[in-house]
């Protein structure tokens, strides 16, 4: 299930280290244009990769590649790996190749450090796991980030034009993405005439990234195509001046005819019967951990690259915003200390003094203050413009990572800091397995409860195998023996007094993955596929596969599946005393139209659609606009009405059962035609209660781009929204500071992936920041009681007015504190009544209440905004929060 953004610790050798490359130039090429010198040279110019994606586009590709009158050299894709002789020439080009393992990743960043230089095309890398996504995005200096909807035109650079590509050929008009540059090496070549002129074309000394899909008539003409690709060879071979020269342990075999090359690619097979095999070794599993376990930040501090005007604000922004988030989880800490009361009359500044006496005890801190980490941050984000002037680039980049990591340290770690909040976590299946027994379970589920956590997603179906004896599904999951997990799960949920909520997969049938660890033949489509093919779906291609995906799915659009799924959920909710169902691939799998890879073409969609509309949608391109968009519209259709029937369903057999879907945080158009899911749709009608959007992301200030988003959105009618943080690979500061940035924002909670990468350490942090406290009453749950959680939410905000008041830490010259302090009461109040005894009136009296104190707070909070805007802004989120739970608590309790 989740896919998580990382980044690859290069080393110091390989990284950069084409800037240090200046090859001596052939006396031969003595023409400006090196192509046009080289286009009667027996030896190939540059290599082309062919993979299985760009298998379907290769004749477009092969025609373009043909018409530039230089020979080229392909390989497939299966031969990027290290010790393997693969490139000829210094220019390797990837047209549209999306999904690259993390050894084909490691061998081109080998050979990017000799010197190599990288052309790619549309989204590269993309459908690659998360470490290989971000070794791509330093090695190309850029990704791409989102498609456009429309056709734009492309022009040159608006700022810092390159004379290598400003040639009019250049620009027209092509169906492609936004690029975002990586670093400050990276430059805009090309921009789209649209609003901010987003990138079209980034490049950077070793690299250049072509923002539409290479060789695709329905992306670009063929005269622009070529255009680029000539004007990004010359330049990078000019740049390196060592054309004749290959890469050391190339080799100068390959192919240059689409018959040759074409006959390395292995075929795609639909499907293969069930063989039951020996396990293999998971060699690619064990190059994913080893990126994963080499992850670092996008910022080098050995880099001494330039850093651009951008870079450095984003730099500066991000050292104030977390100043801000240190600053605010100090405050929050401070409102739960227990003599609060005491500390604010007596002695305002005993709560400074021991958050300094308590810092310089904990391992590793030193006795620095929390005020004096925050002004020498501020100092550091001072002088980052001055030591850009001088170009001290590499200075700049370690004092902004030395900064955040001793920001990070003074967060308040050693007390209570926490609101009542949705504390999920995703407990997945290999942990549960790796339990076996009820007893172990226990374990699990103790650590969980001490650290404060209060809803748990629990795995119970997934690849078709229900972890429980299903009397619906055909097998049980064949690595629990002799237990029922889920039956146990639920007891122990309940006595630690904790949501138990059943996790399963909606419309992904199989995994490839799970059947080598169960040991069945790699293309087992799963048991109920196996036991009803005619429910499978398909891709244009005939693949229940898509290719680069190791799932296949069922055809959402057969009512057989459909009851089916129906039942076994209705067998959970009603078997088990499961407080919540989560749905997770409530979707159709990944695919690119303009790439010519499209899933839905299961047997009962086919027909229906042909039903509706006499034409069979095999038969229809992307490029006839209203048949498409009516094909899209039936595909994501079959998703939002499958939701619809799931909650009806839950809300018959239980009433008081929590729906939550697990899902993208793509933009709402891009998503809907590549995954078919419109979980707008879904909030908007009430069919569900929770959406989980996974939001994950190796950076703070990702996350925040990410999830914030779909936090302020006002498309989710009275549903919460709890974004995902993905744990693997994530620093445990780095991770509090992403919790942190969620409770300053208007979320209800958060969810945690997975249960398998908690850690001790991560675990104490839990403990003490919003672990279960006996002397404390037990907090309620926003998803149960969100009428009580917005009264504890409310008394916690009133404390923190309170101590900034009386210590004058923030200036309130425009409030009347009285009039302020009664108002404070007047909604504190109206919340009180409404959570003792809930009724349609007084859940108006709330509402009313809050927001006339929500428009006066604004006024009040206007001179106070330009000193502290930060903590001002979260004040407004926390409020807006506690109206998100009146109204979640409305359509819950069915006061109308």
């Amino acid at each position: 299930m989740k896919n998580q953004e990382t980044a690859i610790k290069v080393t110091k050798r390989a990284r950069f280290f084409i800037f240090s490359f200046n090859f001596l130039m052939i006396n031969c090429l003595t023409s400006f244009n090196i192509l046009s010198v080289r286009a009667a040279d027996a030896e190939p110019v540059f290599s082309v990769v062919q993979s299985a994606e760009n298998q379907q586009q290769w004749t477009g590709i092969t025609k373009r590649l043909q018409a530039l009158g230089v020979r080229y050299c392909v390989i497939p894709l299966t031969q990027v790996r290290s010790g393997a002789d693969w490139g000829d020439r210094r220019v390797l080009f990837l047209p549209n190749v999306e999904t690259i393992n993390p050894a084909q990743a490691i061998a081109l960043e080998s050979w990017v450090s000799k010197g190599g230089k990288v052309i790619a095309s549309g989204p590269v890398g993309s459908l690659s796991a998360p470490g290989v996504r971000q070794l791509l995005r330093s090695l190309l200096g850029s990704y791409w980030g989102f498609g456009l909807d429309e056709t734009q035109q492309i022009k040159p650079a608006t700022t810092k034009p390159q004379k290598w590509a400003n040639q009019k050929e250049l620009f027209g008009q092509v169906r492609g993405g936004v690029i975002i540059p990586e670093g400050g090496a990276s430059q805009a070549t090309a921009v789209w005439n649209a609003q901010d002129n987003p990138a079209a074309v980034v490049s950077t000394e070793w690299s250049t990234l072509f923002g539409w899909r290479w060789g695709t008539d329905a992306a670009s003409s063929f005269e622009l195509d070529n255009a680029w690709l000539k004007a990004a060879i010359d330049h990078h071979l000019t740049a390196s001046s060592s054309g004749q020269q290959k890469i050391p342990g190339a080799d100068s075999r390959c192919a240059t005819t689409i018959e040759t090359a074409t006959a390395n690619i292995p075929p795609v097979v639909p499907q293969v019967p069930f063989i039951p095999r020996a396990p293999r070794p998971s060699s690619q599993a064990e190059a994913i951990d080893q990126l994963e376990q080499t992850v670092h930040w996008n910022v080098e501090p050995n880099s001494n690259a330039p850093i651009d005007e951008k870079e450095a604000i984003a730099l500066q922004q991000e050292l104030e915003n977390l100043i801000s988030r240190v600053e605010s989880a100090h405050l929050a800490a401070a409102v739960h200390t227990a003599n609060l009361d005491e500390a604010i009359t007596s002695n305002p500044q005993s709560l400074k003094e021991d958050e300094t006496r308590v810092a310089s005890t904990r391992p590793g801190l030193s006795s620095q203050s929390k005020e004096q980490a925050i002004a020498q941050a501020r100092l550091v984000a001072k002088n980052i413009p001055q030591l850009l002037a001088n170009k001290n680039y590499a200075l700049v980049r370690q004092q902004w990572l030395a900064t955040r990591t001793n920001l990070w340290k003074h967060f308040p770690l050693n007390r209570r800091l926490a609101p009542a909040e949705i504390r999920a976590v995703w407990l997945d299946r290999g942990t549960i397995v790796r339990a076996g027994s009820e007893k172990k379970l226990a374990e699990i589920f103790d650590r969980l409860a001490q650290s404060g956590i209060n809803t748990v997603f629990f795995e119970t179906l997934n690849a078709s195998y229900p972890i429980y004896p299903s009397k619906v599904a055909p097998q049980q999951n064949p690595l629990i023996r002799g237990w029922n997990p889920l039956a146990v799960a639920v007891k122990l949920a309940h006595e630690r007094d904790m949501e138990l909520h059943a996790w399963v997969w909606a419309f992904a049938a199989g995994n490839q993955r799970h059947n080598q660890v169960i040991n069945v033949h790699p293309d087992y489509p799963g048991p109920v596929l196996a036991a009803h093919p005619d429910w499978a779906n398909y891709d244009n291609k005939g693949n229940t596969i898509p290719p680069g995906q190791t799932k296949p799915f069922f055809d959402p659009a057969n009512p057989e599946l459909r009851q089916y799924l129906l039942k076994l959920f209705e067998e959970i909710v009603s078997e088990y005393q499961v407080d919540g169902l989560q749905l997770d691939y409530i979707r159709y799998p990944f695919q690119d139209p303009l790439a010519g890879r499209i899933y839905g073409y299961g047997k009962a969609a086919r027909a229906q659609f042909q039903q509706l509309t006499g034409v069979d949608p095999l038969t229809i391109s992307p490029s006839q606009t209203e048949l498409w968009q009516k094909w899209t519209e039936f595909r994501t259709q079959q998703i939002d009405s499958f939701v619809a029937e799931v909650s009806a369903m839950v809300r018959q057999k239980r009433e008081d059962l929590i729906l939550s879907v697990a899902v993208f945080p793509l933009p709402e158009r891009e998503r809907i035609q590549k995954l078919q899911q419109h979980w707008e749709v879904w909030a908007r009608r009430g069919d569900i209660d929770v959406i989980v959007p996974m939001t994950y992301a190796q950076d703070t200030a990702r996350f925040q781009r990410l999830a914030q988003p779909w936090i302020a959105s006002s498309q989710l009618g009275s549903t919460l929204l709890v974004p995902g943080i993905r744990l693997l690979s994530l620093p445990n500061l780095a991770a509090f500071d992403q919790l942190q940035l969620i409770r300053d924002l208007p979320a209800s909670g958060y969810a945690l992936f997975a249960a398998e990468n908690f850690n001790n350490d991560l675990l104490k942090i839990f403990n003490s920041t919003q672990g279960k406290l006996p002397s404390v009453a037990d907090e309620p749950i926003p998803l149960r009681q969100p009428f009580e959680t917005a009264v504890v939410r409310y008394g916690l905000l009133k404390r923190e007015w309170q101590l900034v008041i009386q210590n004058e830490q923030i200036p309130f010259p425009a409030i009347n504190i009285a009039d302020f302090n009664n108002q404070i009461e007047v909604v504190e109040k109206a919340l009180t009544q409404l959570a003792a005894a809930p009724s349609p009136a007084k859940l108006l009296t709330a509402k009313a209440s809050l927001t006339r104190f929500q428009t006066q707070f604004r006024i009040w909070m206007r001179e106070a905004g330009t000193n502290n805007p930060y903590q001002v802004k979260v004040w407004e989120n926390r409020l807006a929060t506690i109206e998100r739970l009146l109204r979640y608590g409305e359509r819950r309790s069915q006061l109308r």
